[in-house]
């Protein structure tokens, strides 16, 4: 016995050399000659040590998974794709946590994997299943010499991973297969939901594990924590997570991981942003699907190298600069690209960016890629230097925080730049109007103001190069269509200073129109979802400057925003709703749309101005917030009776 117990602890040492830190310290003909005497004897003695590794063996097929409730939900991670999207989670974020740190590792493309020890031995794998129940795989991961069998934790812990097959192994199993795998994520799906624990072990799935789902007692109270208690229990984590204090930090970790995706033996489609304190986790709690403390930012788009071959200057419709780099040409996802944007001046520095430099670039949902970062830098590479004065209209820059601005509001491109924006597809949506007609209408007819667009005239326009009269007809036709838009369009097109479409469209939601608007406070913005300290105090700030209020009253002139009338006398007039759970009978858009038609307005969250909950099964934390706020509860039932249905 004790011959096997010394057998086990060496061929387990070898084994997290060779499959955990991939720095394997023997040959592989002295593993299998101290795995064939550990098997001879555990054959002669009928006995078998619960962590040898003669257990990782795959056995007969199954017949059929079986279903296994996990002690805590998995939940699946919402997702951003745009800056938009991060920073809208960055706000609700600092709403309950003011200062937070975030930890930022790799997000994989494989299988999400729950593994279970109890009184220090590894007792059964599932996957994630729906969150709650998944199927139990414990045979096929016992094929999996990626995670011990036994730890010095003695409690009960769920720990979880991301089931993959590096790129390398699918590639050579490749070239004998019958019938070729598709892709690294659904080989690895493939690998672990198959009735077939040798099919399995054939595959060479590994799991790379990232959190703590469930610990009974001494849970480490940081993700930081998480990671260097799975490294020391013997798991394989990857080596890579960053931790941040501050959102640049956050968006520069983003980058960096894009920028050496494409250098690692893993398929990845993403990063995976986390609150890193685990008991401020349990305050911001979760949604019905998501928690609220971590999101995915998933790469949709295409990259590529290419050279910098100067950067200039752009003054947007606020008076911010920003770098534009112009590049080697170069193709990408269709498309011939010749430049790229960088954020700010510290952006520049942070990425390391400078005339010569090769970059990485993506291309997104935005028309002009990005660059990501620097991957090398040429003999002759020049610095980029800080401008002091505008580039158009040479007046003095000022700085404001991280960003540099033209304070004169007349500077061509501020002009131009809010024309465009104004009559952009995603705000007033003048079909014919671009930046060359801004441009254009700008030098030649002296427009400065977007109200002015609403006074053109044919006669004008015909005078103008490249209009006749069928194009003169249709943009004056698409201005004269734009009278009427709806509330979140017009306020997007007003160009206030961080007020994206997302946020817009709270706005609108929140106080129904113009006049409200202009007089909300700081305190009543920041209490909508998606609106920070620093986009709240902008808003007050915008509708405070005399120019800003007298081009809007000149707009209101001409247009008319429309919203959604509260139904008068609605027994849900004046209410604010936030429904969360499943009911009984209603699918919650149908619960939704029947509260909009009796007056009330749907909030997707509480928050200090929710008056009435609706609440189905399974209701999460929207429920513990209103009960903490003393904010009235009702079910179903009530909910028909309120309406005179039962």
């Amino acid at each position: 016995m004790n011959r096997m117990r010394e057998l086990v602890d060496k061929l387990n040492k070898w084994a997290y050399e060779y499959y955990v830190l991939d720095n394997p310290s023997v040959p592989d003909s002295e593993y299998d000659k101290y795995y064939d005497e550990l098997k001879r004897l555990e054959e002669e003695s009928g006995e078998i040590l619960p962590d040898s590794p003669t257990r990782r063996v795959g056995g007969e097929p199954l017949k059929a998974f079986s279903r296994h409730e996990h002690i805590a939900r998995l939940y699946s991670l919402d997702k951003a794709v745009t800056a938009d999207e991060l920073d809208a989670f960055f706000t609700r974020v600092k709403k309950v946590v003011p200062e937070p740190e975030f930890t930022v590792e790799y997000k994989f493309d494989g299988l999400t994997m729950c593994i279970t020890y109890q009184n220090g031995a590894f007792v059964r794998a599932t996957t994630r299943g729906n969150g709650t129940a998944g199927e139990d795989v414990t045979a096929q991961c016992l094929t999996i010499k990626s995670f011990p069998l036994t730890i010095s934790y003695k409690g009960t812990v769920e720990v979880k991973g991301e089931a993959v097959i590096r790129l390398s192994v699918l590639e050579d199993y490749n070239k004998t297969a019958a019938e070729p795998l598709k892709n690294a994520r659904n080989a690895a799906a493939g690998a672990i939901r198959n009735l077939d624990p040798a099919v399995t072990a054939k595959r060479r799935p590994e799991i790379y594990f990232y959190d703590i789902n469930y610990m009974e007692s001494d849970m480490p109270e940081t993700q930081v924590g998480c990671f260097e208690w799975l490294k020391k229990e013997g798991f394989k984590v990857f080596p890579y997570y960053r931790l941040c204090k501050t959102e640049d930090e956050v968006k520069d970790a983003i980058n960096e991981i894009e920028v050496e995706r494409r250098n690692i033996d893993v398929l990845t489609d993403g990063a995976v942003i986390k609150l890193n304190s685990v008991p401020l986790r349990d305050i911001l709690g979760s949604t019905d699907k998501f928690p609220r403390w971590a999101v995915a930012y998933k790469f949709e788009a295409e990259e590529c190298e290419t050279v910098v071959r100067e950067v200039r200057w752009q003054v947007g419709r606020t008076g911010k600069l920003t770098p534009l780099a112009e590049l080697e040409p170069v193709d990408l996802a269709g498309v011939t690209v010749r430049r790229a944007t960088l954020n700010n001046y510290g952006d520049i520095l942070r990425k390391d960016v400078k005339k010569g430099s090769r970059v990485l670039i993506r291309r997104s949902n935005e028309v002009i890629p990005e660059i990501l970062g620097t991957v090398e830098h040429a003999e002759g590479s020049v610095d980029i230097q800080k401008p002091t004065v505008c580039p158009f209209c040479g007046t003095p820059l000022v700085e404001v925080g991280a960003n540099i601005f033209c304070p004169n509001r007349l500077c061509r491109p501020r002009i131009v730049a809010k024309l465009a924006h104004f009559a952009s597809k995603g705000a007033m949506d003048i079909e014919g109007f671009s930046e060359k007609t801004a441009e254009q209408f700008h030098d030649d007819l002296g427009l400065v103001s977007a109200s002015e667009l609403y006074t053109l005239t044919k006669e004008q326009l015909l005078n103008l190069e490249g209009f006749k009269d069928k194009k003169a007809e249709n943009l004056l036709s698409s201005i004269n269509k734009s009278r009427t838009v709806t509330l979140d369009r017009f306020i997007f097109a007003l160009g206030i200073d961080g007020v994206g479409k997302v946020a817009a469209g709270d706005l609108a939601k929140a106080f129904g129109d113009m006049a409200a608007l202009k007089s909300a406070d700081k305190e009543s913005l920041v209490a909508l979802d998606n609106i920070g300290d620093v986009t709240a105090e902008t808003i007050v700030n915008w509708f405070k400057d005399e120019e800003n209020t007298a081009e809007l009253a000149a707009l209101l002139e001409f247009i008319t925003p429309t919203v959604k009338k509260a139904v008068e006398g609605g027994i849900f007039a004046g209410q604010f709703v936030v429904l969360t759970g499943t009911l009984p009978t209603y699918k919650r858009s149908e619960a939704q749309k029947i509260i909009e038609e009796n007056g009330g307005v749907c909030q997707s969250s509480v928050t200090a101005k929710t008056s009435l909950v609706l609440a189905g099964e399974e209701a999460g934390s929207k429920l513990e917030k209103a009960k903490k706020l003393g904010v009235k509860i009702i079910d179903e039932n009530e909910f028909k009776n309120m309406l005179g249905l039962n």
